[in-house]
């Protein structure tokens, strides 16, 4: 289906059952342990075998030689496969940076060299650390602060919507800055972040003949099944994924990892099947990460507030060939100003790999914009919520001739701020104590893209009249099953409880996936679409006029007439596929969600330990398809920014090129006890440009933001300005107000 003009009038409108705030269908699986995980796939093939992967010890190097005599003689092996078992490294897969398997060059710490496959995991674990490895280590460049100086300008894309050049002009800032009235000129660091989602990397791969099935989790698998046919030189037939539950990705999964690649490996010298779970050290030293970043914001405003000047740069590092952190982006659309400068460095690190975690670009380069926005409104003596709302802007600030589809950036600002109660703010730092705590409200605004991408899916009309959804969609808690089985009882007028839906399987067709807060809108949109060829289809077999059919309370209707939806597949199911093509929607508009966030805390003035007490984001995110599961996703969301502003830090050994804290006791998330009451408001403006759903992504924006309001409210509680994330009390405590 052809998506080239805004959409009309349609049967989502209704909102019958899409827009009502529904619990997931999948939810009694998840809480009674029987949604099958990558893992625990223990029925889909007999005489499954473990591996185990064993990591490099050095950051950077050569391997002389691998030991394994003493692997193999050990009780239970079946097998030990080698990176030197492969004179190359095998080809990347799309996206990935890091080669996952092959050759003796090491490239950073935990690379994958060797997998023990045995009848059991603590056999094969056991063997593991019996494999002697010498290695020809070399020095490595591991300390982002040391290399920045010399990093060269290098533009690039998040491949999910977060992208930019490597420098970008707009008027003349430096003159533009320099005449400013009022001024600001900061530099911030944000640190590299782990995804730590609670399933690890887990695959089961099997071989019949030169087919090879994986049963693994993975976001986005028409990608995967492409990448593994490169990597294990098969053509795509040859290939399939399953993965109809995830336990969590934020971005670590829409690649193929070494957990799949290793498995299959594994699998194809055994004989048999293999299943393996990355061991949590490796999750973090092995796969991807957030990388850290050293940010330069410059902003020059008028004595009345408005930007005349923006300037926005970014420091990030990576593997040799990779991507830069695009932390500048957002700041292209987000506020206007006529003169502005954009650019990003890249340095080369041999730290692990560097990609996509939950808003790449957007989340940590908005917890330094927003963090600069707060301090131009102090030197302007300016209300917060007030500067961003004179600097808003409904057209592309680059590209004036470019509207927004939809901007209710302002709307989100005055109706967070009223439901907030942030009149009550003093605006003044360090003058609102309760005992021994410090108390302040800090805001800031969020901002990421709508992405516009295809999405395909198949509905089948069942002999008994239930519905069939099938598409390679993924769900990784966000609650694709249920906003699909809305779209297809809406468009077909049966109740949800007569909806079935497949997901993950790379045999269905070809979706979205799960990435960038594209799936849920881009994903409905092709059921849609298949929705839409299954009701001509029905009508023309119940003799109907189509143009005239209506669908409701499990009949069909036209002229007077009407029958029960069954009727039509008495002879046998009827079947359409369709998807959803976005032609050139995107670029003819920007298109984009925003947010505005508010924070209240609490400083301990004796410890300097901060406690989140009120949380609220006001979002505009088009039609929300499901209330109850984007909420979740919001609220989710802004507990992943509280880690990012207080705790979560990657402790990089610039010594020896590894994260000291790969584990989930050091490596520190929030619990439950850390958050407290978040309040979520989703404004209601269906966007008619973004697809015949209406709808946009959520579950990336209620990131964007959040760290600033938490950075911008400590600073109104306690008067000390952190800008290197995360705020931690070492670095607030000597500076705190005295203790009365």
């Amino acid at each position: 289906m052809k998506f080239d003009q805004p959409a009309g009038t349609n049967p989502i409108d209704q909102l019958k059952v899409v827009g009502r705030p529904t619990s997931r269908i999948d939810g009694p699986l998840k809480t009674t342990g029987t949604a099958p995980y990558a893992y625990e796939r223990h029925d889909v093939v007999p005489n499954q075998a473990y591996g185990y992967i064993v990591g490099a010890a050095v950051a950077k190097g050569r391997i002389r030689r691998m030991d394994t005599s003493a692997a193999k003689a050990a009780p239970g092996v079946v097998t030990v496969v080698t990176t030197l078992d492969f004179p190359k490294p095998l080809p990347l897969g799309m996206q990935n940076i890091a080669h996952l398997f092959g050759g003796a060059d090491v490239a950073h710490y935990h690379q994958a060299i060797a997998v023990v496959v045995a009848d059991t995991f603590e056999q094969a674990r056991a063997a593991a650390a019996l494999i002697r490895t010498d290695y020809d280590r070399v020095p490595g460049r591991f300390d982002l602060a040391r290399e920045a100086p010399n990093a060269p300008l290098e533009g690039g894309s998040s491949g999910e919507g977060s992208a930019a050049p490597a420098i970008d002009r707009i008027g003349d800032f430096a003159k533009a800055f320099a005449a400013a009235p009022v001024k600001v000129d900061r530099t911030y660091t944000t640190p590299d972040e782990s995804h730590m989602m609670m399933e690890p990397f887990a695959t089961i791969a099997s071989w019949d003949g030169d087919k090879v099935t994986l049963w693994t989790s993975n976001q986005m698998i028409a990608w995967s099944k492409g990448s593994l046919a490169k990597i294990l030189s098969i053509p795509p037939e040859n290939v399939r994924l399953d993965s109809p539950y995830i336990g969590g990705g934020f971005g670590g999964k829409l690649f193929v990892r070494a957990d799949a690649v290793c498995a299959a490996l594994a699998a194809r010298a055994a004989r048999r099947p293999v299943k393996i779970a990355m061991q949590r050290p490796l999750m973090a030293n092995n796969s991807t990460h957030r990388p850290a970043t050293i940010q330069h914001v410059r902003l020059g405003a008028t004595k009345d507030g408005r930007l005349t000047a923006i300037a926005h740069s970014s420091t990030s590092g990576n593997l040799p060939e990779g991507k830069p952190e695009t932390a500048v982006s957002q700041t292209k659309l987000f506020y206007a100003a006529p003169n502005r400068e954009t650019y990003m460095k890249l340095a080369v690190l041999d730290l692990p790999e560097g990609n996509a975690m939950r808003a790449p670009g957007e989340a940590p380069g908005l917890m330094v914009l927003e963090m600069a926005m707060d301090e131009l409104a102090e030197a302007l003596d300016m209300d917060p919520v007030e500067l961003r709302a004179i600097n808003d802007t409904q057209v592309d600030p680059e590209k004036p001739g470019t509207p927004f589809s939809e901007r209710h950036y302002v709307e989100c600002l005055r109706t967070g701020a009223g439901r907030f109660g942030w009149s009550r703010r003093n605006p003044k730092p360090a003058q609102v104590r309760e005992g021994r705590w410090l108390i302040g409200m800090g805001m800031a605004g969020g901002f990421r893209g709508n992405i516009l991408t295809k999405s395909a899916a198949r509905i089948r009309l069942e002999r008994n009249g239930r519905l069939t959804v099938e598409t390679d969609m993924t769900d990784i808690g966000t609650g694709t099953y249920t906003i699909l089985a809305q779209t297809a009882a809406e468009m077909m007028g049966v109740p949800l409880s007569q909806v079935d839906v497949k997901l993950g399987d790379s045999d269905f067709p070809k979706s979205a996936g799960s990435g960038g807060q594209w799936g849920a809108n881009n994903a409905t949109a092709g059921l849609y679409a298949a929705c839409m060829k299954l009701r001509e289809a029905v009508a023309q077999q119940l003799g109907f006029n189509s143009a005239d059919v209506a669908f409701a309370d499990g009949k069909v209707s036209a002229g007077g007439r009407s029958a029960a939806l069954a009727e039509a597949a008495r002879a046998g199911p009827l079947t359409a596929e369709d998807g959803f093509d976005p032609t050139d929607m995107g670029e003819r508009w920007q298109q984009a969600t925003f947010a505005a966030h508010f924070v209240e805390v609490a400083v301990d003035s004796f410890t300097g330990e901060t406690r989140i007490r009120r949380m609220l984001a006001a979002c505009d995110a088009g039609r929300i398809l499901n209330p109850k599961a984007a909420r979740s996703q919001v609220i989710g969301a802004m507990t992943m920014g509280v880690g990012a502003a207080l705790m979560e830090e990657l402790a990089v050994d610039t010594r020896f090129g590894f994260f000291v804290n790969h584990d989930l006791a050091s490596y520190e998330v929030p619990v439950h006890a850390d958050i407290p009451h978040q309040e979520v408001i989703f404004l209601d403006f269906p966007d008619d440009k973004s697809s015949p759903m209406k709808a946009k992504g959520v579950g990336e924006l209620g990131l964007c933001g959040v760290g600033a309001a938490i950075a911008n409210a400590i600073y109104n509680a306690t008067g000390v300005r952190v800008r290197d994330y995360p705020i931690t009390l070492d670095k607030h405590l000597e500076k705190l107000p005295q203790v009365a």
